[in-house]
């Protein structure tokens, strides 16, 4: 097996990249959390009030709300669609499960 031997330079701004990348996860993970805790407090008010778990005007609003954030930011709207859709089937798993044990 041969190793490459990679440019010190090349090296550094990789290292340097992947720093940055690891940090940029990181932020994302503590984004979704603190979006959780929220979507919980909704799903604990829905819940109390009888309101169903979804609320398909809202998330078709969200839905398109991201996809011009997402044009405006120069990513791939279908992919930021795919994104939010996979939250909010998340967000609804979840409500239900408050609901039923409201």
């Amino acid at each position: 097996m041969t190793m490459t031997t990679i440019d010190p330079s090349v090296q550094a701004e990789l290292s340097r990249l992947r720093d940055s990348i690891d940090n940029i996860d990181a932020a994302v993970v503590y984004m979704l959390a603190e979006r959780f805790k929220c979507t919980q407090q909704v799903g604990h008010l829905k819940a109390e009030h009888k309101l169903p778990p979804a609320d398909p005007s809202r998330e078709a609003e969200q839905i398109a709300r991201l996809r011009r954030l997402a044009e405006n930011a120069k990513l791939d709207p279908a992919f930021a669609e795919k994104l939010l859709n996979f939250i909010i089937a998340e967000v609804i798993r979840h409500h239900e499960t408050i609901a039923k044990s409201a």
